[in-house]
């Protein structure tokens, strides 16, 4: 079990660097001088060069990735151009917001998409069939920037029953956070059910064919024990895989709906420091997100590794 968790940590070691080369070379091909950002509207050419020197943005490139490099490996991801904080600051006070969301998205896509799966493939070809596939389609298509301004309009401007926008920490009031982040959570949560809805569905089907569900039937067990018991845990191993790299994607991909909720979260950070030139907070979060996406991947190796006793019989 170490040694399997072992080689895929060395696998994820050259990800990693990988990702550091592309997001640092990628974020300097951008136009635009940080260091005008900075400097403000009157640009002394003083406190232009001052900022150069500071921030090391007159040494060679590769000077720069080994400097930033090192930073990193010491836990020092830099300070923002913008805001003048640590990066470690903002990262740390924003992604525990973006895992909030992530979380409640999850179990809504759970509370959807895993009945609707396993319904759709136990009445498949009948109207329950038709109609989860077409909600699965439907969730699938529509986008969910869309589906948020939808939901703001319905339930915030017409019905007035939640918040349209902002957020509140659940430990400072548990209530009014659950409001704020039912809708985004709603939003993303709906397309992950969809997704969730078609894997789900495609692995039972294939796992009621098995012989050992015919077994159980002709045992006289009752349905709902061969489905649930029998039929489902064994079509468990795609869809806990799926769950982790799905989990892994909304750290990474909740940028539009936080922005139309204005939620603070990670997607919130990346875009304004996009927008400012703000290189430290760019590739903290994007190596963060890299991290968080690589994390996710293990954690789902290792409970394919736990669910398939044929993997632990070949080590």
């Amino acid at each position: 079990m170490l040694s399997y968790i072992a080689r895929r940590l060395v696998i994820a070691i050259p990800t990693l660097i990988l990702v550091s080369i592309f997001v640092f070379v990628l974020q300097k091909l951008l136009p635009g001088d940080p260091a005008l950002v900075l400097a403000g509207e009157e640009r002394d050419p003083a406190v232009l060069e001052f900022i150069r020197e500071k921030y090391r943005l007159n040494d060679p490139i590769i000077y720069q990735y080994f400097y930033w490099m090192k930073a990193m490996l010491q836990g020092d991801l830099g300070i923002s151009l913008r805001t003048n904080l640590p990066v470690t600051e903002l990262i740390a006070d924003k992604l525990p917001v973006t895992i909030q969301l992530a979380v409640m998205a999850m179990i809504i896509a759970f509370a959807i998409g895993i009945p609707a799966g396993i319904l759709s493939a136990v009445r498949k070809g009948t109207a329950i069939d038709y109609i989860a596939n077409f909600v699965a389609l439907s969730g699938l298509s529509i986008p969910n920037f869309w589906l948020g301004i939808m939901l703001i309009m319905l339930v915030s401007v017409h019905l007035g029953w939640l918040p349209a926008s902002g957020y509140e920490s659940p430990f400072v009031d548990p209530l009014k956070s659950l409001q704020t982040m039912i809708m985004p959570a709603f939003v993303l949560g709906t397309a992950l059910a969809a997704t969730l809805m078609r894997h789900t569905r495609s692995a039972m089907l294939g796992v009621l064919k098995a012989d050992y569900v015919r077994t159980a039937r002709a045992k006289g067990l009752l349905e709902n024990v061969v489905i649930l018991k029998h039929a489902f845990r064994n079509a468990l191993l795609p869809i806990v895989t799926l769950s982790a790299l799905l989990f892994g994607e909304l750290l990474a991909g909740a940028v539009l709906t936080e922005q139309i909720f204005t939620i603070p979260g990670f997607g919130k950070l990346i875009v304004d420091a996009v927008f400012t030139r703000d290189y430290a907070v760019v590739q903290g979060v994007v190596m963060c997100t890299a991290a968080g996406f690589i994390l996710m991947n293990l954690i789902a190796d290792v409970l394919y590794f736990l669910l398939n006793p044929r993997m632990r019989s070949s080590l």
